[in-house]
């Protein structure tokens, strides 16, 4: 994984598979029937989405770390 960005992870009943949401980068996410599978694919997705990105010329978000929410 090229980046440290932030992977929140969660069930979702709606769709019986664990979610992995990359805030920082728009529309990034992932899943996976376990934690760890999610986990995996997002960290891949990451790759991708950045790959994509500067393929694009598009500016990288920084890594802002550990994101609060209210």
């Amino acid at each position: 994984m090229e980046g440290k960005y932030e992977i929140i992870i969660f069930w979702s009943e709606e769709d019986d598979a664990f979610v992995a949401e990359v805030p920082e980068l728009p529309g990034c996410m992932a899943d996976g029937k376990t934690y760890q599978e999610a986990l995996a694919n997002a960290e891949e997705v990451i790759d991708e989405w950045i790959a994509t990105a500067k393929d694009l010329g598009r500016a990288l978000p920084e890594p802002r770390g550990r994101l609060t929410y209210a």
